[in-house]
């Protein structure tokens, strides 16, 4: 907008002043009318869309009812339990029948199975010839000629694609003797089974680590031409379970043969046999980690289920166990400690964690100054990441000790001056009780400042809470739980 100038106002006389000054106030007052009005009109407009945007929600949740109504949600989830525990109940029956099925290489002619359909044609073959060890009779030493071959067709899996491996074992015949000569047949993860080992590692990860029900994987494997039933996926899950029993068990004492182990438990929902209703057992995860004091130790998991949470379970995972086990607060583990075996470390996240709750909801200078306090120790933790343990003893008790005692003449300080029933005394008490725990890392280089380690372990687990139920076994059952030997097997496959 282009201004106006200004007339002399030293040659105006007075009468021209006032008409010049009242020209001004009537431009001005006709300009904050004009303001006033569009100001109503920007409110009605506004008011116009805040009820158009009100009235489109109710629209919406209106048709959201409609289309996901608590009747249509309560049949989708109980059709998804029903789903879950017919798998759950097809595999345990596998795993309880595939020890003596791999010895005897005989099926048991009382079970009832699907009919194994022939493998699709679209599917690529890749043909493996074995041909026998020996080039001429092994009986008379005679030549050998070729008169049949016996096929096998195993089904593969390949990332995004399948395919048919065709094994192949040319027969000879002896020119002299007639005795036939052919390659013994290649061994099969399952006895007489038609999935390959690529297969059987993808439906378990797809379960166990991408929290995909066996029943939608069939529903996938289906897009792509395959038909494979749920019942035929859950006899592989069990059949294999029972086969890398072994190897979870070699994880199991891998883990327990270090020195520091983190464990830490999650509740997870559990399918209560015969009424399709959930209960709430628990998963322990102990881990050994100690690539952060430069160690070459493997990192690896290792899972335990349990139908509760009482303390027994941790006594007797961790009965062969000695050294320093970091964990939370749990009372669980506190008669760990009465032998002197196991030696507590405490953790400061956890400690920490209750201050930065309070801070977020009433902040205030005790808070700020405890979070800042337990900051300036995580520095230095970033700082010794990855440097050998003597280096990282030394450097914490030249940096952090002076710290963590200043640390804890402040918290006694503020536990005088303020109220015994604040949530920031209660913090600082829960800090202070566990005080020889909480700073046993200062001595010691292979240990961690917090249980972090066993945190993550336990972030699969939570991502498919939901979706993953587990069967409540018995030990007249299975020599082990069901539970914690397939989380052991998806916790390898995802590692590997």
């Amino acid at each position: 907008m282009v201004r106006a100038a200004l007339p002399d106002l030293d040659a105006l006389d007075p009468e021209a002043l006032k008409a010049l000054v009242l020209a001004q106030h009537e431009e001005r007052a006709r300009h904050l009318e004009a303001l006033a009005e569009q100001r109503e009109e920007h409110q009605a407009e506004r008011l116009s869309y805040t009820q158009q945007i009100e009235r489109l929600k109710l629209v919406v949740e209106k048709l959201r009812r409609m289309l996901f109504g608590r009747k249509s949600e309560k049949l989708s989830l109980q059709l998804d339990q029903l789903e879950l525990q017919l798998e759950e109940m097809e595999a345990n029956d596998a795993a309880r029948a595939s020890v003596p099925a791999r010895d005897t290489e005989r099926d048991d002619a009382g079970a009832a199975k699907p009919a194994r359909k022939p493998l699709p044609d679209h599917l690529a073959r890749e043909t493996v010839t074995h041909n026998p060890e020996h080039s001429c009779c092994p009986e008379c030493g005679g030549g050998l000629r070729h008169f049949g071959e016996d096929v096998s067709e195993q089904l593969e899996y390949v990332p995004d694609s399948f395919r048919v491996i065709r094994h192949v074992r040319p027969k000879f015949a002896c020119g002299k003797c007639e005795t036939v000569v052919e390659a013994p047949a290649p061994s099969r993860p399952i006895a007489r089974g038609l999935a390959g080992p690529g297969l059987l590692a993808h439906v378990l990860v797809s379960k166990y680590a991408d929290h995909c029900p066996l029943y939608r994987q069939s529903e996938i494997y289906a897009r792509q031409g395959v038909e494979l039933d749920r019942s035929t996926l859950a006899g592989w899950v069990g059949a294999t379970s029972e086969l890398l029993a072994p190897l979870v068990d070699a994880v199991r004492r891998h883990v327990l043969g270090a020195t520091k182990i983190h464990a830490d438990d999650t509740p997870v929902p559990v399918l209560a046999p015969g009424n399709g209703k959930t209960k709430t057992g628990r998963l322990w995860t102990y881990v050994r980690d100690d690539r952060p004091a430069s160690e070459s130790a493997a990192p690896a998991v290792w899972f335990a289920y349990s139908p509760n949470r009482k303390g027994e379970h941790p006594r007797e995972h961790l009965k062969d166990f000695a050294g320093t086990l970091q964990a939370d607060a749990y009372s669980g583990f506190h008669h760990l400690y009465d032998t002197g075996r196991i030696r507590e470390a405490a953790c400061w996240a956890h400690a920490r964690r209750k201050f930065h709750d309070i801070h977020a909801a009433h902040p205030s200078p005790n808070t700020t100054g405890a979070l800042e306090r337990i900051g300036r120790l995580y520095r230095i933790e970033d700082e010794v990441r990855g440097k050998p343990a003597d280096e990282r003893r030394a450097i914490r008790q030249a940096r952090a000790a002076p710290l963590l005692e200043e640390l804890r003449a402040w918290m006694e300080k503020m536990l005088r001056s303020l109220s015994p029933k604040s949530e920031t005394a209660e913090a600082i008490r829960y800090a202070l009780s566990r005080w020889r725990a909480l700073t046993r890392f200062i001595d010691d280089g292979h240990i961690e400042i917090d249980n972090s380690a066993a945190e993550r372990a336990l972030r699969a687990v939570a991502l498919g809470r939901n979706y993953v139920q587990f069967p409540i076994m018995h030990s007249a059952q299975m020599r082990r739980p069901v539970a914690a030997l397939r989380v052991g097997v998806c916790e390898i496959s995802h590692c590997a």
